[in-house]
Formats: structure tokens, C-alpha cells, sequence
């Protein structure tokens, strides 16, 4: 049955992650954009870095998480298995999230400190 919930995991964990990281590299571009003076290169390239870390990122955290499995017996204990898995790494996703919308307001702060100096 372990096997059954991998799979579900995986599906269900890879399209969120897809999901959740084109909509980061398409809204984050204009983050970036704005801290590197419209630099559209920079920025476009900057912005692939970001997205394939993501990814990879997730997906191995993803992976690692198998590994903390228990043997699942029952229907009712694959639903459970499959909802906390799936619930940790959406809530890791969001912790990263936050974190780096900490860094890029502080970049962005420190960047108007120097410019209006």
C-alpha cells in the first residue's frame, strides 16, 4: 500500500510544486527586475537560477520525506500519510516563500538607503 501513497504523494506533490513555481518566476520577475534597475537579462537569467533551485529543491525534500514513512496498512492510514506529507510541504513552501520576500524587502530597503543617500 506504501507504494499506492508514493504515488499519490508524488503526483499530488509535483503539481503544486509546478503550480506554485511558475507563478513565482512569473510575479517574481518584477521583484527582481525592480532591485537589479530594470536589468532584463540579468533579471531573466537570475530568475531561471531561482526556479530550477525551487524545483529541485522541492523535489528532493519531496523524495526525502519517503523515508519517514511508516508501513501503511489501511485506507484511512494512506489518506493520513498522504494529507501530512503533502501538508509539510506545502508548509515548507510557504516558509521559503516568506523568507525570501524577508530578503528581497531588506535588499530592496537597503537599496533605497543608498540611492537616497
Amino acid at each position: 500500500m506504501n507504494t499506492l501513497a508514493y504515488l499519490i504523494y508524488f503526483i499530488i506533490t509535483g503539481f503544486i510544486t509546478i503550480w506554485v513555481g511558475r507563478r513565482f518566476f512569473r510575479n517574481g520577475r518584477l521583484f527582481i527586475l525592480g532591485l537589479l534597475r530594470q536589468d532584463e537579462s540579468l533579471t531573466d537569467a537570475i530568475n531561471r537560477i531561482l526556479l530550477i533551485g525551487y524545483y529541485l529543491l522541492n523535489l528532493g525534500y519531496a523524495a526525502l520525506m519517503i523515508s519517514t514513512w511508516e508501513t501503511i496498512t489501511t485506507y484511512t492510514e494512506l489518506l493520513e500519510s498522504i494529507t501530512e506529507m503533502t501538508a509539510r510541504i506545502i508548509l515548507t513552501l510557504s516558509l521559503i516563500h516568506y523568507c525570501n520576500m524577508a530578503g528581497i524587502y531588506v535588499i530592496s530597503k537597503r537599496k533605497n538607503t543608498f540611492t537616497h543617500s
